[in-house]
């Protein structure tokens, strides 16, 4: 089992290969797709794949294929979602504090190209997604980010290139 351990201001965090780490929300947003692939997803499947066995001859029946390639993606998430949740561990955001970024921590920049303000909280791999808001520790912005502090200025090279941003604000909510 390979092992990563972080120590930043007095936080450790032991990233091991078999452990997935997420806040509070990201643990809930996986037991909430779980169920739904298990219940809904399985059961409309299922009719998709009824309904079109009963069309008659399946090997050139497009309809079958496509539902059960869809089943074939559902379990096939289950078994990643489940998995996750079995190496699943939650690190209570309420209990953080400090001036310096960690995992769960929530950070404004301001991109010192355009001036443009944005905010991101740092979460595991699993629970990243930019759009929402979330950013993985793993990810060249999560990584620039840790060990730093308002005030300060940060480079992180993007497929797009490089940028630069300055921290405003650094809080655990």
């Amino acid at each position: 089992m390979a092992t990563t351990e972080l120590n930043i201001n007095n936080f450790n965090l032991c990233i091991m290969a078999d452990v997935a780490y997420y806040t509070k929300e990201g643990l809930e947003n996986l037991k909430n797709e779980l169920h739904q692939l298990k219940t809904t997803g399985r059961t409309s499947i299922s009719k998709a794949i009824a309904e079109a066995r009963d069309k008659g001859d399946l090997s050139e029946n497009a309809e079958y294929h496509s539902a059960k390639e869809a089943q074939s993606h559902n379990e096939g998430r289950i078994i990643e979602l489940e998995d996750l949740l079995q190496r699943a561990e939650v690190i209570d955001i309420t209990k953080l504090n400090g001036a310096t970024i960690k995992f769960g921590a929530t950070v404004t920049l301001i991109d010192e190209d355009t001036e443009k303000q944005s905010k991101f909280q740092i979460v595991g791999e699993s629970e990243a997604d930019v759009k929402s808001g979330k950013v993985s520790i793993t990810s060249p912005t999560g990584r620039a980010l840790i060990g730093k502090k308002a005030g300060d200025s940060i480079e992180v090279n993007t497929p797009g290139g490089g940028k630069s941003y300055e921290i405003v604000t650094v809080a655990f909510i």
